[in-house]
């Protein structure tokens, strides 16, 4: 018998995931000079050939004659191919979990003498179908029908995603060419891995198939995602993605909205009972920035002989909120109301906040009070917290409040207490900042208005004084009796820019940096920064879920409630960590993101700045205008040093990409 290897063998070997059938025209060095079914000279190793028949042609024909040969019999094998039942060839072996050669498997697809175009065959059809086989060209194993079942599911998987990439792309083409954005029915797969793509990029699940739909439609990968679902009309130019990132809905769920529903029917009044006050009679004001709808707390005072007796009243939100209801566990998710310059994100429904539980103008009002008896100094003789019965008489803004404070009395008593009771705290090493808050404004037209807001006016310094007068005696109530609470502390700054007179912009703004993080925690511990032994929040029940929970801490202690544990507590603090560094990133990176749109409309516009520090290829500054922080180049054209105030130009500005350039300006 000749060898195998002889001239005029036909073999076949995989090439990209095909079988090709060539005729050996010769051999050097384990190295086969081949010439294949599709007209082809090429060499290839002995080994890596697929399958070799025992057949042979005469090289001596011809090279067409050899081809035609080839091709006549490529055709054979494939016919006998058809004849094969992959499946049902598996049922009959698939008990076996053994190997089987060639030539047996192909003895159980024909009948009679198995000719090398029979086992030829036989190879195609398993290398075709991988479903119900393992292949090793020339033995075969039945797959368990548990690997079979895992083998069509990725097989069904591979086909939608090449459906996908398929359709997807020539759908982006099609949007992308159209004058009007086609309609959206059938193609929200495709918009929701685009949306996964672009807001999460490499962390997407979908990051690979939204890659290869964007090359197959030759979308820019970087803006063509966000450009093309703002023409969709699914997100607008100004869209905040991070809300879509940190999964952060606007919309209340309909169970929430149900059981609001049913609270503000019912309108519930609170039952006689001793242990709440009557405090209706008393003069009681709302301090609030223009805007507010939602008010939570309120102030009172009456002069006495020796000093003043202050109260601070916070509305009772939890004796309309049950503890562990789906409203309640909505806030718990929620964590904090969030408040933007283009949108504001309550944690409670509109109907509670802004409503039933708010503390409305001229209507009586559900509150937890906290009463201080104050001397002429702002200092505390005595101080008593309980449930009382309010009634607001005036509703006031800061701009109000601050045109009036040397006109009514009420107020002149407040400003002169905050004042006293600020100094306190200062000579106990308080650490006051006076940096101005960013006000942003949007108007229904899209026009921004940017100014700074004066947070040491009179307004603000009497209702921050009384709330942080308010928390402290709140603190000392729970730690004098020993009982469990949320509480705030801070350590020392890392060191110390400013003192009692205040300091410069440079010297407040540099001095933020280096203050200790706020610890919350159930342990009472002193807080740094504002000068006090012990501190808890309690003000902003309709806003701040940690204050909810410490009002109903608060009302166990007063008998009208069931008092959390420890353990509770810690819980608590637990599940609000993630929603609450999340709002702080939103409010931050949302103002500053209105402020560049602002300075968009304001290229080549020249602006004050003050040098922060100089870094190894850039100076950090802040434009003390807007209170944000940007680069200038270290190549400026000046040496420059922390503390330097300068002028700049606006040279170009993208707030979706949070970039600004800046130039000297001379």
């Amino acid at each position: 018998m000749n060898s195998p290897m002889e001239p005029g063998t036909i073999v076949e070997y995989i090439d990209r995931k095909q079988i090709v059938c060539a005729v050996v025209l010769g051999q050097k060095n384990h190295k086969l000079r081949m010439l294949t079914e599709h007209n082809l000279e090429i060499s290839h190793a002995e080994k890596r050939l697929a399958h070799v028949g025992s057949e042979r042609l005469d090289p001596g024909m011809g090279r067409d004659a050899l081809v035609n040969r080839l091709q006549s019999t490529v055709a054979t094998r494939r016919q006998l191919k058809k004849q094969i039942d992959v499946e049902a060839l598996w049922s009959v072996l698939h008990t076996e979990a053994t190997w089987i050669d060639l030539q047996t498997m192909a003895e159980f697809c024909f009948d009679g003498s198995i000719s090398s175009d029979h086992s030829s065959a036989v190879m195609r059809a398993l290398f075709e179908d991988r479903l119900y086989f393992k292949f090793d060209t020339h033995q075969f194993c039945p797959n368990t029908p548990e690997r079979v079942a895992q083998i069509a599911a990725q097989a069904a998987q591979e086909a939608r995603k090449a459906h996908a990439i398929e359709e997807g792309s020539r759908w982006i083409r099609k949007v992308k060419d159209a004058g009007d954005p086609p309609v959206l029915k059938g193609n929200e797969e495709i918009i929701e891995i685009l949306k996964s793509f672009y807001l999460f990029g490499k962390d997407s699940p979908h990051y690979g198939l939204g890659k290869e739909i964007l090359a197959r439609s030759g979308l820019d990968a970087n803006d063509g995602p966000f450009q093309l679902l703002v023409k969709l009309g699914v997100w607008n130019q100004d869209e905040n993605l991070n809300l879509h990132r940190f999964g952060i809905s606007e919309a209340f769920p309909p169970e929430v909205m149900a059981a609001t529903k049913e609270l503000d029917e019912a309108k519930k009044k609170v039952n006689p009972d001793e242990k709440r006050q009557d405090l209706s009679h008393l003069s009681t004001i709302t301090i609030d920035g223009q805007g507010t709808l939602d008010f939570d707390d309120a102030i009172s005072i009456e002069p006495e002989e020796d000093g003043f007796r202050l109260w601070v009243h916070v509305t009772d939100v939890s004796h309309f909120l049950g503890r562990g209801d789906v409203v309640d566990e909505e806030a718990l998710a929620r964590g904090s109301s969030i408040y933007m310059p283009d949108k504001r994100i309550p944690m409670l429904p509109i109907p509670l906040a802004e409503d039933l539980c708010s503390l409305k103008e001229g209507q009586d009002s559900l509150a937890i009070s906290v009463m201080a008896r104050l001397d002429h100094s702002a200092r505390v003789l005595e101080y008593e917290i309980f449930p009382s019965i309010i009634h607001v008489d005036r509703q006031m803004t800061y701009y109000h409040a601050n045109l009036m404070v040397n006109e009514d009395p009420e107020l002149g008593a407040i400003y002169e207490i905050a004042k006293k009771r600020r100094q306190i705290r200062l000579d106990a090493g308080a650490l006051h900042l006076t940096l101005p808050e960013m006000n942003v404004w949007i108007d229904s037209n899209k026009d921004i208005s940017v100014s700074r807001i004066n947070r040491e006016s009179p307004s603000r310094l009497m209702v921050s004084e009384c709330m942080i007068l308010a928390n402290w005696l709140t603190g000392r109530f729970f730690r004098d009796r020993e009982q469990p609470a949320i509480y705030r502390a801070q350590m020392e700054p890392r060191g110390r820019l400013i003192d009692d007179n205040g300091g410069t912009l440079y010297q407040n703004w540099m001095q933020r940096r280096l203050l200790s993080r706020v610890i919350i925690g159930v342990e009472p511990e002193p807080h740094a920064a504002l000068g006090l032994d012990v501190y808890v929040t309690i003000t902003s029940p309709l806003r701040k879920y940690l204050d909810l929970a410490i009002q109903r801490q608060l009302k166990g202690l007063l008998g009208l409630g069931t008092s959390y544990s420890e353990e509770d507590l810690r819980l608590i603090v637990q599940a609000v960590e993630q929603p609450m560094s999340y709002i702080t990133v939103l409010q931050q990176e949302r103002t500053r993101y209105w402020i560049l749109r602002y300075l968009e409309r304001r290229l080549g516009q020249k602006e004050g700045a003050l040098v922060l520090e100089k870094r190894r290829h850039r100076y950090v500054v802040l434009l003390t205008k807007y209170m944000i922080e940007c680069s200038l180049p270290l190549n400026c054209g000046a040496d420059l040093k922390p503390e330097d105030t300068i002028m700049v130009n606006i040279e170009r500005v993208n707030a979706r990409f949070d970039t600004i350039g800046l130039s000297l300006a001379w």
